[in-house]
């Protein structure tokens, strides 16, 4: 089943722990610290791949997860980074997040990094300094960043058949190109997207044959939301008229209306104007007369005037391809995460969360005072004390660090005390 909207969760890889192994070997009492640092978790992309034409993959299989890193071990030995979790998205996908817009995905090997992965833990042989030269703790793995987002594909086409539902679409798509798409005698036989390649003099022109729209699509009626925003990706459209309708001109001008309402800018695309079902009217050219001047009168069952469309299509794909430059892929490159947050759940106890912070608490001996001290003033110069006074935290409230809670006292300098 075509799919063109979906929702995925996706988990980067935990990078794996660093080891606190000592060297140990006969005759050398004092081998020192050799533990290995840990490897990278693996990070989830998400990769434009050929023959890949829906979401339906990834609208089976919400949920994503990426390896993670390997743990260091002694000898120095380093954990493996673990690989990148790569899946493959159809031309055109758009990932958005809880921030918005994340990645415009166009053009085959465009690629965009969704969640990363973690970074591994530093051993004790990289954590050893002249004033700890046998440091007994290593730092623990960083987790990887998990994401709920939001995939949309839009087609990208050189040329979109667009008009009103049961305007014969469907059956021009078929005399233009090899496809062969459901056609029928009713509206909205076209549901999803329909693609098919036509041989121009340039080379080759990817045509889309768009679901109908109806009067108030802009404003999501008969799924227009859904409809419309395939056509946004078409260099050129060809407005599909039904010659045998009660009013062509008023037709016309309905798609016209929903195409500007949606977006300006496709009312100024390259297009032509092509009256369908000319084997369903006596006067083929007066019918066509109440529609502009270039309007072309064609019959897909009967072959009349296909030879000049086909001339026409062609025209108008070199007139789009020469207008418009060469699409790119985009991916929006936010601010860096903050340092660490503070915030307080429903019990009254407060929460602080970071990468740096999380790290000082993990690789901390809490049985050992000068280990106590240094994170101390690690949290103070980060200025956590400062924003958990500023968001109110009291005398006595419990503050919990990735597992471990202290009960907040404030003293001269101003920091937790007692962990408990």
């Amino acid at each position: 089943m075509f799919t063109d909207e979906c929702t995925v969760f996706v988990e980067a890889g935990r990078g794996g722990n660093g080891s606190a192994s000592l060297h140990s070997e006969p005759y050398k009492p004092r081998g020192g610290p050799d533990g290995g640092n840990g490897g990278r978790g693996g990070s989830v992309v998400f990769e434009v791949g050929r023959g890949i034409h829906d979401l339906s993959w990834l609208g089976d299989h919400p949920h994503q997860r990426a390896r993670p890193g390997g743990s260091g071990r002694s000898a120095r030995r380093d954990g493996a980074s673990a690989k990148d979790l790569v899946i493959q998205v159809p031309d055109g996908t758009i990932v958005f997040d809880d921030d918005g817009l994340l990645a415009d995905l166009v053009g085959e090997g465009a690629r965009v990094v969704v969640a990363r992965g973690g970074r591994g833990g530093r051993g004790n042989a990289r954590l050893a300094n002249p004033r700890n030269r046998v440091p007994r703790v290593a730092e623990p793995g960083e987790p990887g960043e998990t994401r709920r987002l939001g995939v949309e594909l839009r087609t990208v086409a050189d040329i979109g058949l667009v008009g009103l539902p049961n305007a014969g679409k469907s059956t021009l798509l078929s005399r233009l190109t090899a496809a062969t798409p459901k056609i029928a005698d009713y509206p909205f036989t076209t549901l999803t997207p329909n693609l098919g390649v036509a041989e121009t003099g340039d080379g080759r022109a990817v045509v889309a044959d768009v679901p109908g729209l109806i009067e108030g699509a802009h404003e999501g009626k008969g799924l227009g939301h859904r409809f419309l925003r395939h056509i946004v990706r078409c260099r050129a459209l060809v407005l599909v008229v039904d010659l045998s309708s009660a009013d062509p001109a008023s037709d016309l001008a309905v798609l016209r209306t929903e195409l500007e309402s949606y977006d300006e800018t496709l009312i100024t695309r390259p297009s032509i104007v092509v009256g369908t079902k000319a084997d369903l009217v006596q006067d083929p050219a007066t019918a066509a007369a109440a529609l502009p001047s270039d309007a072309l009168a064609v019959s897909a069952l009967t072959g009349a005037g296909i030879d000049e469309l086909w001339d026409r299509v062609h025209a108008l794909a070199s007139v789009a391809a020469a207008s418009e430059p060469e699409r790119s892929a985009h991916v929006v490159l936010r601010p860096g995460r903050p340092r660490f947050a503070v915030k307080r759940d429903a019990r009254g106890t407060w929460h602080v969360e970071g990468r740096s912070v999380e790290r000082w608490v993990l690789e901390t001996d809490l049985d050992d005072e000068d280990e106590l001290a240094k994170l101390q003033r690690n949290l103070r110069r980060e200025g956590v004390f400062r924003v958990l006074e500023a968001s109110g935290v009291v005398e006595g409230d419990d503050v919990e660090i990735r597992g471990l809670v202290f009960a907040f006292v404030p003293d001269a300098e101003g920091g937790p005390d007692g962990g408990r």
